[in-house]
């Protein structure tokens, strides 16, 4: 480990001294790639110099209760290096973490995609409910949603909606939503007072440049429309909306919410990129899942992940056994509780694999 961060060290370093020269300094790009690099590096940098810092007052508490015959000052220079070897460990728990594999996509901006599953309008009330709930998880967190195509049921609900979220981190917090969704509620049209239950599907997509996927244009086909409002009446006198179909996967990607043909082309062409990207990584995860633990499914999509059950005010994520009973804050974006605990097993789970 000390040779890695020794090695992050020098590289960080390296960064400030390029980012200082005048030549670099004269290439935006350079300066914009070596800057990024080096926010990269930042956290754990403050972290090793701290760590770096504790060992070096741990050697001189050693070094003082070696040398003191004091008892009164030998007892406080104990207690001191009680103190410091706790600290000590800390950081390096901490330095361990932070060196685990990094998921490439985590600083990328996400696609989210809201499908109403099982239960009709109900599903699609929720899967508005859903929309607003990670809309203002993201304003929480000073990320900006733009809703980039939606079908609505009429009654206030969505059929379906895509949006996406910009904002640093964002794929490193949300990508745990990918999954169905259920919820559990009286519906308002519901004169007897039954429970009815319902799904929704949510996935979450990395942006991706293009350069991350190769994509044979001649493998899509391209229809353009009508951009459709909602009842289905044209709000649109011009052909701009489009509709990209992948001939090989069978993706269809629809965008119809931007001003122009030109716009919502290069839109759905990065959704799609998205697409592509994510059916790569999931055949990469299945393969790593089936070669480490054998035949025992990937999980992901299919499963139901979390349970909105609104008579007993309570919300369950089921990957992690945990349970909030304050369901209206969790609709109003207090997803934190949740998404925190994933993304600690997430980090055991790597930090088992990398000591097994």
């Amino acid at each position: 480990m000390l040779n890695k961060l020794a090695g992050i060290e020098a590289r960080f370093n390296e960064l400030e001294r390029l980012i200082s020269d005048p030549e670099v300094m004269a290439d935006y790009t350079k300066v914009v790639e070596y800057s990024k690099e080096r926010a990269g590096l930042e956290a754990i940098m403050n972290t090793y110099l701290e760590y770096k810092s504790q060992m070096q007052q741990l050697e001189d508490a050693r070094e003082l209760l070696r040398d003191e015959s004091d008892p009164e000052l030998r007892e406080l220079a104990e207690e001191e290096l009680t103190t410091l070897k706790e600290s000590t460990v800390e950081l390096e728990e901490a330095l361990t973490l932070m060196l685990l594999p990094k998921d490439p996509r985590d600083d990328k901006n996400v696609i989210v995609e809201i499908r109403a599953g099982a239960g009709g309008d109900e599903a699609g009330l929720f899967a508005a409910d859903l929309f607003r709930m990670y809309t203002y998880y993201a304003e929480g967190r000073g990320w900006k949603v733009n809703v980039i195509d939606q079908h609505e049921t009429g009654v206030g609900g969505f059929k379906g909606i895509t949006f996406e979220i910009k904002g640093q981190g964002a794929f490193s917090r949300l990508k745990y939503e990918s999954g169905v969704h259920r919820v559990q509620r009286v519906p308002e049209t519901e004169s007897q007072g039954r429970i009815h239950t319902s799904t929704v599907t949510v996935a979450v997509l990395a942006e991706v440049d293009e350069v991350d996927v190769e994509l044979d244009m001649n493998d899509v086909r391209v229809d353009v429309f009508r951009s459709q409002g909602a009842g289905g009446q044209s709000v649109n006198t011009t052909d701009s909306a489009v509709r990209m179909t992948h001939i090989p996967s069978g993706l269809v990607i629809e965008v119809q919410d931007e001003r122009s043909q030109l716009q919502n082309r290069m839109r759905a062409k990065q959704i799609l990129l998205a697409k592509l990207y994510e059916m790569e990584m999931e055949r990469q995860r299945q393969e790593q899942e089936q070669e480490r633990r054998g035949q025992i499914g990937t999980g992901d999509r299919s499963e139901k992940i979390r349970t909105y059950n609104y008579p007993q005010n309570r919300v369950t994520d089921h990957r992690i056994n945990i349970s909030s009973y304050n369901l209206p804050s969790v609709m109003d974006g207090d997803l934190d509780m949740f998404v925190d605990e994933l993304a600690t097993r997430e980090q055991a789970e790597k930090l088992a694999m990398r000591e097994s």
